[in-house]
């Protein structure tokens, strides 16, 4: 007793199935490519950034210095003043000739949110050249060392 078939085909019929497998191999493998690389496309970049300022720029003719300490007090000259005479104080100098430059000088310590107050205020009143002063670096290059 046989239990194949007793007609023999003519030839091989073409398969008419897809087969799948190497489809879900090629798409695994993207896949793990996709969650590798996905990390790397984040804007958070490290930067270490240099330890020596610029160069002094030149003394304007006309300049707004101020100070802002580690409580965010904000200081014009040696003069403590508020949010709004600071406003004031911007929009008065911004109708001048020439535009004078606003000079900040900010505690390591300071919330950022105070500096960008500043420098919103200032520009709000049209005052565009703002400028960090920092403490220059020290003769060999070294940095200063943390208090």
């Amino acid at each position: 007793m046989s239990f194949g078939r007793l007609e023999r085909s003519q030839g091989s019929q073409p398969m008419s199935e897809i087969n799948v497998t190497p489809l879900v191999d090629v798409m695994l493998v993207l896949l793990v490519i996709f969650i590798i690389t996905a990390p790397l496309l984040s804007y958070a970049i490290k930067l270490d950034l240099p330890n020596d300022p610029a160069p002094a720029a030149e003394a304007a003719l006309s300049t707004i210095k101020l100070s802002i300490d580690a409580e965010g007090k904000v200081f014009l000259d040696t003069d403590p003043i508020s949010d709004q005479q600071l406003r004031a104080r911007f929009s008065t100098a911004a109708k001048a000739s020439p535009v004078p430059e606003v000079h900040v000088r900010a505690d390591k310590a300071t919330r950022y949110e105070r500096v960008a107050f500043v420098m919103s205020a200032a520009q709000q009143a049209g005052l565009t050249k703002i400028g960090f002063v920092t403490e220059p670096a020290s003769p060999a290059g070294e940095i200063p060392a943390q208090r």
